[in-house]
């Protein structure tokens, strides 16, 4: 038995902005979009994917499960993410080498720094 991972859901308020916020930003392609879920992968052919369903509730609490990416450059990635709207939080990390950003709709995800040779 194998298991093909597919996708990340994350539950949103506004799915069709969050998951074209995401898009933009991880520079994916959308290959679903309806008033109620907004699907995008690394390609059209590739995944795993995030998808972006609606619910009704804010988020409330520090989230569970967060994505984590590794750039070439971390301080120019982080700069680039805020001005595209994402905001540094402090979910108690203190002095790390990685930074916790927050999406729009408050969903953390960190920006690593380089992998140490």
């Amino acid at each position: 038995m194998t298991l093909q991972w597919e996708q990340v859901i994350v539950h949103s308020v506004d799915p069709v902005a969050l998951g074209q916020w995401w898009a933009t930003a991880l520079g994916w392609v959308v290959v679903h979009s309806s008033d109620d879920e907004f699907e995008i992968r690394p390609a059209a052919d590739r995944t795993p994917g995030l998808d972006f369903v609606r619910i009704d509730e804010v988020k409330k609490a520090k989230s569970r499960l967060h994505l984590d990416f590794r750039p070439d450059d971390q301080d120019a990635e982080v700069a680039r993410l805020v001005a595209h709207g994402a905001q540094r939080v402090d979910i108690g990390q203190g002095d790390q080498s990685w930074v916790v950003l927050a999406d729009p709709e408050g969903n953390e995800f960190c920006v690593l720094g380089r992998l140490q040779e």
